[in-house]
């Protein structure tokens, strides 16, 4: 069995104690798993490729929120 790191470990223990981590873990992969159906599509259209560019934006944001509540754990943790 693979060590897991002090990050993974870190992220485990916030989505089992954080409701607001644990939510925006949620909204984050369900953002993945839109942007790979529209990435699967044998024909992408204008409107796709431009709701794939707002979903990633979107995603992006929400990984900032993740990474902010990680950094903040660290702070008053250390």
């Amino acid at each position: 069995m693979e060590h897991r790191t002090q990050e993974e470990e870190l992220k485990a223990h916030l989505l089992a104690t954080n409701e607001q981590f644990r939510t925006l873990s949620e909204q984050h992969a369900q953002l993945k798993r839109q942007i790979g159906l529209i990435e699967s599509k044998l024909h992408v259209t204008p409107e796709d490729e431009l709701e794939e560019q707002r979903i990633k934006k979107q995603k992006l944001r929400v990984k900032d929120q993740m990474n902010q509540i990680v950094a903040q754990y660290r702070h008053t943790t250390v």
